[in-house]
């Protein structure tokens, strides 16, 4: 299964919205209010602060990620990320390739490190995912997500140097 990579475009916002929303409606993944607006979830993806991209299948777009630096001024070395992948093509190593891809967009982009600031430690998938792809828990923040069907859990901080 090849997937098709690219920096995301304003005609593409439907598309995305249509990750987007399972993704944030479920409440167990994201910090976004399950009930937030399609205007307010597009303008967060595509702000003007991010490289946002899509990855397609067979012309569909299947996933999308952000990359944003994850501080200002002496702290934008260290590159932040999104990613979402619509439920219906989950499993396919759509996020593996668009998070491998992204690591080296980053370095391309001039980032030295890579820092994902709250994985929800329930979503184990996640986590061992992104252990594949060489990142480490650095911290656990105790209680930190307000999960829509567990109630409080941790999340954890994820880190690699690129």
């Amino acid at each position: 299964m090849s997937i098709q990579i690219s920096p995301a475009l304003p005609s593409d916002q439907e598309a995305v919205w249509k990750i987007i929303e399972p993704v944030i409606r479920a409440g167990d993944t994201y910090m976004y209010a399950p009930n937030s607006p399609k205007d307010k979830m597009l303008t967060l993806w595509f702000n003007a602060d991010k490289y946002t991209y899509v990855a397609e299948m067979e012309g569909k777009i299947v996933g999308t990620f952000f990359l944003k630096a994850n501080q200002p001024d002496l702290g934008s070395h260290v590159v932040n990320a999104g990613y979402m992948v619509h439920p219906d093509f989950r499993g396919r190593g759509i996020a593996e390739q668009m998070c491998r891809f992204s690591l080296t967009e980053a370095k391309r982009l001039g980032f030295k490190a890579m820092q994902f600031n709250c994985v929800i430690a329930t979503n184990e998938v996640a986590v061992r995912l992104w252990q594949k792809c060489g990142f480490s828990i650095i911290g656990t923040l105790p209680k930190a997500y307000q999960h829509q069907k567990l109630d409080l859990v941790d999340a954890h901080v994820m880190y690699q140097w690129l």
